[in-house]
């Protein structure tokens, strides 16, 4: 699988990742205060082949998405499930621990994240779900954005990522009754 996009990942371990799941190129950020030379190199890549953003799944992940997406418009993103980026042994969480179909999921999946929405999915709906401020919440919040491909997020950030992907009214009802499903189940 070759990617026209250039991939922007955190480090020397992710890039070794990437390389082994995919032909692609990456531009390593080092870390979550990323330089103005790597924000220039994002750009550039941006404007002549796109870019796929694919942080791991952790705080300093999303602080680094969050500075792309601010600065550099119209990149993917791609996200990859908590469980998927633990390591068989040890600590820690990463793209470096996923395995190379979790990678090429997680790529094949990236959605473009827009900053100017409409509004499908209310504060209102996310309530009436017991996503927000609820017994739950975080572990329905956890399980929705593995179903709908977009991370996990908190409460506050779940509106704001559901409006940037643009995720339809029928295909959050759907991850809804799935979720409602597996608690029954359970």
């Amino acid at each position: 699988m070759k990617l026209k996009e250039i991939i922007v990942v955190e480090g020397k371990d992710d890039t070794t990742a990437i390389k082994r799941a995919v032909d692609a190129d990456t531009i390593e950020t080092n870390g979550s205060a990323i330089s103005t030379e790597t924000i220039e190199k994002i750009k550039l890549a941006q404007k002549t082949r796109g870019v796929i953003v694919f942080t791991d799944p952790d705080f300093p992940g999303e602080k680094i998405r969050k500075t792309i997406a601010d600065v550099v418009p119209g990149c993917k993103h791609a996200f990859i499930e908590k469980f998927a980026a633990k390591p068989k042994f040890g600590k820690g969480i990463g793209v470096e621990h996923a395995s190379n179909e979790a990678i090429r999921e997680a790529l094949k999946d990236a959605h473009q994240m827009d900053k100017e929405v409409e509004e499908i999915i209310t504060q209102e709906d996310l309530i009436a779900a017991g996503l927000v401020g609820g017994p739950g919440s975080k572990e329905r919040r956890t399980r929705l954005g593995d179903l709908l491909k977009i991370g996990y997020t908190n409460g506050k950030q779940l509106h704001k990522r559901l409006m940037m992907f643009q995720i339809s009214e029928e295909s959050f009802a759907e991850a809804i009754k799935q979720i409602i499903q597996e608690e029954q189940d359970a």
